[in-house]
């Protein structure tokens, strides 16, 4: 880990950060909740060393890195106490504003034109002011009201000198502490820091917020805001304004009037489609990006970070989403280790064992407090345990469905989110058989077919002539057969060498009786020299067998 002097400020910021909160109460609660440790009759009410209150300001005066990572905290009630919880969320809003000046200066560089003349009217005051950005409400020359979130200047550079700086503390970690490398904190961050890359860039953004659009647009109760491309660029995004309020604001009076059961119902089958059936997903659905109108429509908003399934991986979570709602727990664990990588030390007996009894215990949940992405979770922390790697695809699963099983408990708490999974996954894996068997994929079947049926009869017409001929031959690479007969000849020469030093010793043992004039200290020269060889001849066999051989069988 290298120290560069310029980077010495950001060094220091982050281990006085670190020096205060590592061993503090609200750390150990943290990590034991994060295993499963932490004791269900415990009185939710403790005090910890930090309030929630310093624990923000703390992360705000971080920097802009750590506020994102605190707004990431927020969104994950299987870590951190509810105090806290609602403490960091106000991160997502609560950021000291870009002044006017800046935020015109950076509008007309980017989209080439003066607002006075791209809009009719540009409010000075944000509408939300986050880590990344802060965000307006305009209106076009058209008269059409849009959004327009603006960057914050110089925010990228300070994100990369921050990650890098985390990078090298988790590399530290991963090296010298075991909870670090179990956890595999260097590659956390590594995904991390694609994510919020892929956060900076609005270009992007506008492109998910099309793609989005268009693989929900058979929900008629969601929304997506549609950019404006014209009025859009790297750091700044203008696009349809929604007039709504966050999830979280409901009051109790709407949810008593309307029957929010089938909205939930419709998000929670658009989240399965985008990750069953399209591969592309609002990866980051927390409560502040889920608003809902005054016509009970649901907007997805902030499409900045955004999680792409391969068809493979599509498949694997479709299986483990189709266990969990038969709460087949043997089911999962296949699913699971074939989407995992074993370590040397994996324990695979057990990690099979713990997640039946996390499936089982699971079942004895009543339907309003069964939360799906704390489940997830804890299958993560189980093949930690058991040196099991399991893919990241999972921990993406996770977290969408933690912040589901949070937007659920607001609209309706008696919503049996297991029986939802149950009833569309079952609907979308019809649909995915169905679209197996469209013209276009029969077509490649057909194609790989025509191949098997054309040299079919030339690879049979050859099996059988080498069949005839006595020419067949399977090859089994199972032993090193060179290897193997080696072993065999050292034995052969050891045992050998052994006998033939026995003999010597046997012989001069017989010759000591035998009289001679040739004498060495007092005793017949002849049998004191085959003594020595015999000695010597012995000392280098042992040699060889105790240095040698080892050294050979680490090399091998």
């Amino acid at each position: 880990m290298s120290i560069l002097p310029e980077n010495l400020q950001r060094y220091q910021k982050f281990m006085i950060f670190m020096l205060k909160y590592w061993n503090s109460d609200l750390f150990a609660k943290t990590a034991s909740t994060a295993l499963n440790e932490d004791d269900p009759d415990e009185n939710k009410s403790e005090v910890y060393d930090q309030t929630p209150e310093e624990l923000v300001e703390d992360l705000k005066n971080m920097g802009p890195t750590y506020i994102k990572l605190g707004q990431l905290l927020s969104t994950r009630p299987d870590l951190l106490p509810d105090p806290y919880l609602q403490a960091l969320a106000s991160l997502q809003d609560d950021v000291p504003p870009i002044d006017y000046s800046v935020v015109q200066e950076i509008v007309e560089d980017e989209i080439g034109s003066r607002i006075s003349k791209a809009f009719s009217s540009f409010d000075e005051e944000p509408l939300a002011s986050a880590s990344i950005g802060q965000v307006h409400k305009a209106t076009l020359r058209s008269g059409k009201p849009v959004a327009v979130k603006i960057q914050r200047p110089g925010i990228r550079k300070q994100f990369l000198a921050d990650l890098d700086t985390l990078k090298e503390m988790a590399e530290f970690a991963v090296k010298h502490t075991e909870v670090a490398k179990k956890y595999a904190f260097d590659n956390v961050l590594a995904e991390l820091r694609h994510i919020l890359l892929q956060e900076l860039d609005y270009n992007r953004e506008a492109q998910n917020l099309i793609t989005l659009g268009t693989n929900l647009k058979e929900f008629r109760s969601l929304i997506v805001p549609q950019p404006i491309l014209d009025y859009s660029s790297s750091k700044v995004l203008t696009m349809d304004f929604i007039q709504g309020k966050k999830i979280t604001s409901i009051s109790p009076m709407k949810k008593l009037e309307n029957d929010l059961s089938p909205l939930v119902d419709e998000l929670v089958e658009a989240y399965l489609k985008q990750i069953i059936t399209d591969g592309f997903v609002h990866a980051d659905p927390h409560p502040g990006n889920i608003h809902i109108t005054n016509q009970n429509q649901i907007a997805l908003i902030d499409l900045g970070m955004v999680a792409k399934f391969t068809t493979n991986i599509q498949e694997k979570l479709l299986q483990l989403l189709i266990a969990l709602s038969q709460e087949d727990g043997e089911a999962a664990a296949d699913v699971l280790l074939n989407m995992s990588e074993l370590t040397d030390h994996a324990d695979v007996k057990n990690f099979r064992r713990n997640v039946n009894q996390l499936i089982m215990d699971s079942q004895v949940t009543a339907a309003k407090e069964m939360e799906t992405g704390r489940l997830l979770i804890q299958m993560n922390r189980i093949a930690a345990n058991n040196g099991i790697l399991i893919s990241v695809e999972v921990n993406i699963l996770g977290k969408i469905f933690l912040n589901m099983d949070q937007i659920i408990a607001v609209l309706d708490p008696d919503f049996d989110l297991k029986e939802a999974i149950r009833k569309h996954v079952h609907k979308m894996m019809r649909s995915k058989m169905y679209k197996e068997l469209k013209p276009e994929n029969l077509f490649s079947v057909a194609l790989e077919s025509k191949k098997l049926a054309e040299h079919l009869p030339e690879r049979l017409n050859k099996i059988s002539e080498n069949l005839a001929n006595n020419e067949f031959k399977i090859k089994v690479d199972a032993i090193d057969q060179q290897r193997f007969t080696d072993g065999f000849q050292k034995v052969a020469n050891r045992i050998t060498l052994g006998l033939i030093i026995a003999a010597m010793i046997v012989g001069a043992a017989m010759l000591m009786r035998v009289p001679s004039s040739f004498v060495i200290f007092g005793y017949p020269g002849l049998a004191i020299i085959f003594f020595m060889i015999a000695a010597l001849g012995g000392i280098i066999l042992s040699y060889v067998i105790i240095v040698k051989d080892e050294g050979f069988k680490l090399k091998k």
